[in-house]
């Protein structure tokens, strides 16, 4: 039975998720323009199309399961809508991540200013790397995802069965065994993505940190454009870190079921997880000025044709 607190819950979520569609469409929209006439795309404007396409989607589908939630619950736990669901949100999840762990390591690459011979091998190859890495993103997340997806299949179907069945010491002894292989493969499909984004992301802000350091110490007293853009980068760093943190955390949470449904930390998981995507795509228009002109440039559209037509 959903509480009340439960659906303030899951209601805010949708919000969450609609606003979040909304600016990942934005980024969407102005990296495609970027890349309309262009023979070859710019590796950072691949990034993003793929991220947000795929946050786009996840947030269609959040709103898709919350919705099939929330007013068809009886069908909802049917077992071909049961499990369709699922593995859609688990494959869309873990696409998410890694395209996120991927601009992290772009980001780190592209701006950080190490001088080992590694990171400049990879600074001279990262154009034609990128199609690459979002090519293995995508084998990845299916690779790991119809495992869970099988496992969320059986599990539903054990807990439809009769009680003779559910209760079988042979059920419990194969879904004991089956839980050990999805955890290594959950540490593979989730756990490399996370390592990668907050490895990326230390390194780069203590680039970035050593850096400002070094302008702070030669700076004659007056404002410093380059020294305010090191400074908002950190911050844009760091705000993404934390909300790819708060996404694994929530994300690892739901995944292992460790809640009953409606309960108030599956409600609380869900609510948290529907905000994180949002958060860092406000995140990456405001640390973006591309990303903020598409905006008020529809706007400053939008506004002469209404003069227009009222004239």
């Amino acid at each position: 039975m959903m509480t009340s607190f439960a659906l303030l819950c899951l209601s805010i979520a949708i919000i969450e998720s609609l606003a979040g569609i909304l600016g990942n469409g934005i980024i969407l929209a102005a990296c495609s323009l970027s890349c309309i006439g262009s023979k070859t795309w710019p590796p950072y404007d691949m990034i993003m199309i793929s991220l947000s396409s795929s946050k786009i989607t996840l947030q269609c589908w959040i709103i898709l399961d919350l919705f099939l939630t929330i007013f068809c619950e009886p069908s909802y736990f049917e077992e071909n809508m049961f499990g369709f669901i699922k593995t859609g949100y688990i494959f869309l999840n873990y696409s998410s991540l890694w395209f996120g762990a991927w601009l992290s390591v772009f980001y780190c690459i592209k701006v950080a200013s190490f001088t080992q011979s590694f990171f400049i091998w990879l600074k001279l190859r990262i154009a034609r790397l990128v199609p690459w890495m979002l090519l293995t993103s995508w084998l990845c997340s299916v690779t790991t995802a119809v495992p869970f997806a099988w496992d969320l299949y059986s599990v539903h179907k054990n807990i439809t069965a009769p009680s003779s069945v559910t209760n079988s010491s042979a059920w419990t002894t194969t879904r004991i065994d089956s839980s050990g292989l999805l955890f290594c493969l959950y540490n593979v499909g989730v756990a490399m993505p996370f390592i990668l984004s907050v490895v990326s992301s230390i390194l780069l802000v203590r680039s970035l940190w050593i850096h400002t350091r070094q302008m702070q110490n030669n700076a004659s007293g007056f404002r410093d454009p380059s020294l305010e853009a090191h400074t908002k980068a950190i911050k844009s760093v760091c705000s993404l870190l934390i909300f790819y943190v708060t996404y694994y955390i929530a994300f690892s949470f739901l995944l292992y079921n460790l809640f009953l449904y409606f309960s108030t930390l599956k409600s609380i998981c869900i609510a948290i997880m529907a905000a994180s995507p949002t958060g860092h795509s406000i995140v990456l228009i405001w640390s973006n000025p591309k990303f903020r002109e598409l905006p008020a440039r529809i706007w400053h559209h939008i506004s002469c044709s209404v003069r227009t037509t009222s004239i």
